[in-house]
């Protein structure tokens, strides 16, 4: 029978580079909207550091990677062509990170309250997730339009985290980019850094509590942060 010590603690997820491998499908709609604008497509190896901010995000920085303007690609019609694109080709080649589905189903047998915090539009989120047959892992998936600020405003992982029936005193944040590991800080929630994403920048730089490689390390960082909540408790006379 499994323990299931993991009771009362939320696990907050990005989604993007954390739990999906989404790159090809984003940049491959990137590249479209590129190519009905006449200009040149962005390579697709290299180009996973452009996502993590959003499809608007998305947009801004292709655009500007391939020598567009700034308001070439701020048009309303074109983040619409973008996702519609997208919707049509948003699990063509998208997969779960190797390991993600045995760990996602450990911590909940365990007791763990899941869900995902993304700066991905929830409608969207819940498309990919619903293609891929995640969904059923998660109490909630919260993107911005669903909370008062998007990451890395620390609202954002306090808010999905009380939707999702949990305390954030006792929640941890798992992702792969600057917004992620920021929002953590600023909601004072620990957090996971996950190497294997879209970050630019080393996770290091960051300071994550634990840093991983693989989603199979997950539980274990989880494990660590529990353990050191308890202890810093004990210690205090909590």
């Amino acid at each position: 029978m499994i323990d299931r010590d993991l009771e009362g603690w939320t696990i907050a997820f990005d989604l993007d580079g954390t739990l999906v491998e989404t790159h090809r499908d984003l940049v491959g709609t990137l590249n479209r909207m590129l190519v009905r604008e006449g200009m040149p497509t962005v390579p697709m190896e290299g180009a996973a550091d452009l996502i993590g901010g959003g499809a608007r995000a998305l947009l801004e920085h292709g655009f500007a990677a391939a020598g567009a303007s700034k308001e070439d690609a701020t048009r309303p019609e074109l983040f619409d062509a973008f996702i519609a694109d997208y919707i049509e080709h948003i699990a063509d080649h998208s997969r779960p990170y190797e390991g993600v589905v045995e760990t996602l189903g450990r911590l909940a047998a365990r007791g763990a309250i899941l869900c995902v915090a993304t700066n991905k539009r929830s409608d969207l989120s819940e498309r990919l997730l619903g293609a891929l047959d995640l969904t059923r892992h998660f109490a909630v998936i919260v993107g911005p339009d669903r909370v008062s600020a998007h990451k890395p405003d620390g609202a954002h992982l306090t808010e999905a985290v009380g939707l999702a029936g949990g305390d954030p005193s006792r929640a941890i944040m798992v992702g792969d980019a600057a917004p992620d590991i920021g929002a953590a800080r600023n909601a004072g929630m620990p957090s996971i850094g996950v190497t294997f994403g879209y970050i630019p920048t080393p996770m290091a730089s960051l300071e994550p509590d634990v840093i991983v490689d693989t989603f199979g390390d997950i539980e274990e960082a989880v494990d660590m942060i529990v353990v050191e909540h308890y202890v810093r408790r004990a210690l205090s006379g909590g």
